[in-house]
């Protein structure tokens, strides 16, 4: 899930949008983008699989499309599917990050359904592994039943952020975090991590070389700019994609410095601006973690979302910030030279894909991410 985003929209308002014969009802363009961070609005719905849905939806995913389409089964399941309208065909062609995104969302629907005392059962694509790219068939099964046991992590569900700021440099991340992390990350997952300045430099310079790659991509960059949101008013009618607002921000949209155009421009005010922040971002960071899977198959992207889940909480429980810097493993054609050098570094050998890359840290509290509700995410038969 690549990061240049903290600087992406699908459809506005309200309405409806037929998707292979069913419908999803958009819910109208919500008052305010972070509603659904506020103890889940969907706590009180007597669909234990609306109450789980609505935490879910709070779950990193890439350009923060917000991919996850909920089609209701009988009383106990669900299908998780694609929104492929949200897809990301240019930097994620083969679709990886979409499914690490799904991923997340269905390790966080599993929290909140064992917090409620609901076991999960999830099959992960039921009807086969659709390939080169996702398609219209279910990503998951989910079954609920009785019995959940309840995760320690899902405590850190609401608190959870992509921290999109340079960390602390002066606040080192100690052999006992890593510890803690690497311990909620299960099997067949791989978590790897730098601490030391002579293991962080290497990645940390892949990162900021293979991020200004993607920016210097015109279809690459060009992907990103036309999703942003500029501005509050921008971000509230469309919680999704690449919120840029906030202190700063808002003040140079309003002068004219931060458009579409000079974002996309090189030379111009806005690409400036993104470009210097970060890179003092990226700049500051002490330590780097990563997540691998023994094969590059599309169950092993959906077990890795899972396992990305699982390391944001584990971080937010003890005080760390994270935040995904992957361009390095996008598989567009012009990022192919560090994908290699990416997946030789961290993907293990003997056949391993390194799936995540994110820099780990400390930092002041963050805003979270605009969302649509979970209700706007609901497949109508």
């Amino acid at each position: 899930m690549p990061s240049r985003r903290h600087l992406l929209f699908a459809a506005a308002g309200g309405g409806l949008l037929s998707l292979a014969g069913r419908t999803l009802r958009a819910a109208a363009t919500p008052a305010d983008p972070l509603a659904p961070w506020a103890a889940a609005p969907s706590a009180t719905h007597p669909d234990p699989r609306i109450r789980a849905a609505g935490w879910a939806v709070l779950a990193p995913n890439p350009h923060n499309r917000q991919p996850w389409l909920i089609e209701l089964v009988g009383t106990d399941s669900l299908l998780l599917r694609c929104d492929l309208d949200r897809r990301l065909p240019v930097t994620d062609p083969l679709d990886r990050q979409i499914t690490i995104g799904l991923g997340c969302f269905a390790e966080l629907f599993r929290m909140a359904a064992a917090a409620a005392g609901l076991a999960t059962r999830i099959e992960p694509f039921p009807e086969g592994e659709p390939a080169p790219r996702l398609d219209a068939g279910p990503v998951a099964r989910i079954t609920l039943g009785p019995g959940g046991v309840p995760d320690p992590l899902f405590a850190g569900a609401a608190a959870r952020r992509s921290t999109k700021r340079p960390f602390d440099m002066a606040r080192p991340v100690t052999s006992g975090q890593i510890e803690g992390l690497a311990a909620a990350i299960p099997a067949p997952v791989r978590f790897g991590a730098a601490t030391a300045p002579e293991a962080v430099a290497p990645l940390r310079d892949l990162a900021w070389t293979a991020w200004q790659v993607e920016a210097a991509t015109p279809a690459a960059h060009g992907e990103s700019v036309a999703l942003m949101r500029l501005g509050r008013a921008a971000v509230a009618a469309a919680p999704d994609g690449i919120s840029i607002w906030g202190p700063g921000l808002e003040e140079a949209i309003a002068r004219g410095e931060l458009t579409r155009e000079s974002l996309a421009t090189p030379g111009q005010p806005g690409y400036g601006i993104m470009v210097e922040r970060y890179r003092a971002m990226l700049a500051a960071t002490p330590a780097m973690v990563w997540l691998a899977t023994p094969d590059a198959s599309r169950g092993a992207a959906f077990t890795a979302g899972r396992a990305w889940l699982r390391l944001n909480l584990a971080a937010t429980a003890i005080g760390l910030a994270l935040h995904p810097v992957s361009q390095a493993l996008q598989e567009f054609p012009e990022m192919a030279e560090h994908y290699r050098a990416a997946q030789a570094r961290l993907g293990g050998g003997g056949g391993g894909t390194a799936q995540m890359l994110g820099r780990l840290g400390h930092a002041p509290p963050a805003l979270p991410t605009p969302r649509w509700p979970v209700e706007s995410r609901i497949l109508r038969g």
